[in-house]
């Protein structure tokens, strides 16, 4: 055995470094076993762990209307309407919307917006639902913008704002003349905000800018100066903040698969095998190069795919999906630049390790093809992509009647800053 004593002050000088490495090792080790811990925790509590509730058709349908939503809000709710998960009435639907697990802020801000009947009082009853007493106008802002995502449209925003004023403005009597003023400041604070944290904004407002910017808001008159104080520093110590998208997020689709495992999934162009982590669920195989992953390196829908048993000389126990009539598989994928591609493959082939998983699989898939309602396939790189293409504001956010207050304010640099904060742009 090699004593200290025998090492030269360089050997000594790493033997210490790996130690301090090894200790740093052990608590990394340590802080990851937590984490999974509580992960698993948070997982049993979200699921108990039935078959019953597995298999149970009501929750299977609750789970493709949300998809459904988060690809197009209208036909989500239509459909959840329709297979009597929700009453076709305002306060219900504001009920689900508000509840939120599951579901694309994007999407619940842009249904919201929608100028039909049934829509407006949809989002009125969803302003109903936010508790805004005795919270100063930042404190009720920040609620509000938390449970959904502005659209790009300046109609939408200009409903959605008119019914969070009224409904602050009838739950703090007193605190300004009139729900005009309350519209008016809360735009200005948006503003504020982009002005302050958007490094686009080289020309930062001051308290007293501010102060000038609002001057006559309050039906003719000034607001209190240490009001507009107040306002202005909340913001400035804190931006909002972004929520974040439950329905662009697929965890929520890879917390319950109806089957899950490894399998041997062969390549397109050079026929290679590679080793993938496979997700059966919602009509769709999601497969990962990791059971760590957080998103998948592609996703094959099952709409319109048949499975059969196959054979190779270099695996077992093969079956493959394949297309009617020859047809390409609408498929995507993520290639080694990290761009989403489309699939080029008229079938696809699997190995599983034994005779009675490639069974299992089969049987499992073959079950998906006789789900009722079978749910429209978008990746979530299609919802990211349409999210990055979003159309932005395309005109300054004022009335008629208080135009002066924001028009004057408003350069064309805060309004193009102000446009790329709709588009909710994820910091690196």
């Amino acid at each position: 055995m090699l004593l200290s004593a025998d090492l030269s002050p360089d050997d000594k000088k790493l033997l210490e470094s790996i130690r301090e490495r090894k200790v740093q090792l052990l608590e990394e080790i340590q802080q990851l076993k937590d984490e999974i811990a509580e992960v698993t925790n948070e997982i049993e509590q979200m699921d108990d762990g039935s078959e019953d509730s597995k298999n149970n058709p009501k929750t299977k349908q609750i789970s493709i209307g949300k998809k459904k939503f988060n690809m197009d809000p209208k036909k989500g709710i239509e459909y959840l309407i329709q297979h009597v998960l929700l009453q076709e009435t305002p306060e219900d639907v504001a009920r689900f919307l508000h509840q939120g697990e599951g579901l694309n802020k994007t999407a619940i801000g842009d249904y919201l917006g929608e100028k039909s009947d049934f829509n407006i009082a949809v989002l009125k009853a969803f302003v109903n639902l936010h508790e805004f007493s005795d919270m100063i106008l930042v404190q009720a802002l920040r609620q509000f913008l938390w449970s959904f995502r502005l659209p790009g449209e300046a109609q939408k925003i200009d409903r959605m704002m008119e019914c969070f004023a009224e409904r602050y403005c009838e739950l703090n009597p007193g605190v300004f003349t009139s729900s005009d003023t309350c519209y008016v400041l809360s735009f200005a604070i948006i503003m504020l905000n982009t002005s302050l944290h958007n490094p686009s904004v080289k020309d930062k407002p001051t308290v007293e800018r501010f102060i000038i910017m609002n001057r006559g808001i309050n039906d003719g008159g000034d607001l209190p100066p240490e009001l507009l104080n107040s306002l202005y520093d909340s913001i400035k110590k804190e931006p909002f903040k972004i929520p974040e998208d439950d329905g662009n997020d697929l965890m929520h689709t890879f917390f319950n698969p109806d089957k899950e495992g490894w399998l041997w999934k062969q390549g397109g162009r050079y026929r290679s095998w590679k080793r993938r982590w496979f997700i059966l669920n919602d009509n769709c195989l999601y497969y990962f190069q990791f059971t760590t992953d957080k998103e998948p390196k592609g996703i094959i829908p099952l709409e319109n795919i048949q499975v059969r048993v196959s054979t190779d000389k270099s695996k077992s126990h093969c079956f493959e999906l394949f297309a009617q009539q020859g047809e390409i598989i609408k498929a995507c994928k993520v290639d080694k630049e990290g761009k989403v591609v489309e699939g080029k493959h008229n079938v696809y082939k699997m190995s599983a390790a034994t005779a009675e998983e490639k069974d299992e699989w089969i049987k499992c898939i073959k079950r998906h093809k006789l789900m009722e309602g079978s749910l429209q396939v978008v990746s979530i790189f299609d919802v990211k992509r349409d999210v990055q293409q979003r159309i932005v504001v395309d005109e300054p956010f004022r009335r008629d009647a208080v135009s002066h207050s924001m028009d004057t304010s408003l350069s064309q640099e805060l309004q193009a800053a102000f446009c790329e904060d709709l588009q909710w742009k994820k910091k690196s």
